[in-house]
């Protein structure tokens, strides 16, 4: 487990559109989704509203490895790889709860917890 990086905590505030989320299958087929019910959560976690998600549950609850892109305003590219958890009750559901519109369903959260993180091929942690 990794903290993001100051820079990139500051990137993430300042994101341009939605995230990318990608996950793989346990067969390693991998499945992408654009998300724009996301967060941080503490120094270590990014997460993902489950609003509507179906391929994107099934994958994460057999094969825990995911990423997330995103671009800031000045079209600087990051990507964050760990292992997401999926929170359906407690303190990571519940803050998805504050911060995700009542008109999405909000089934669950995905949170995925750093492990390296990019910025193009430059590795920053």
């Amino acid at each position: 487990m990794a903290a993001l990086p100051q820079n990139v905590r500051e990137a993430w505030e300042g994101r341009e559109g939605p995230v990318i989320l990608a996950t793989v299958s346990e067969l390693g087929v991998p499945n992408i989704i654009y998300a724009t019910c996301v967060s941080a959560f503490g120094d270590d976690k990014l997460v993902v509203a489950d609003n509507y998600f179906e391929k994107t549950r099934k994958n994460l609850l057999s094969n825990p490895k995911g990423s997330i892109l995103f671009i800031t305003k000045d079209n600087k590219a990051y990507q964050v790889k760990g292992t997401l958890s999926y929170h359906m009750e407690g303190e990571i559901f519940d803050d998805m709860k504050t911060w995700n519109p009542e008109k999405h369903p909000g089934h669950a959260a995905a949170a995925l917890t750093v492990e390296e993180v990019y910025s193009g091929v430059e590795k920053l942690c």
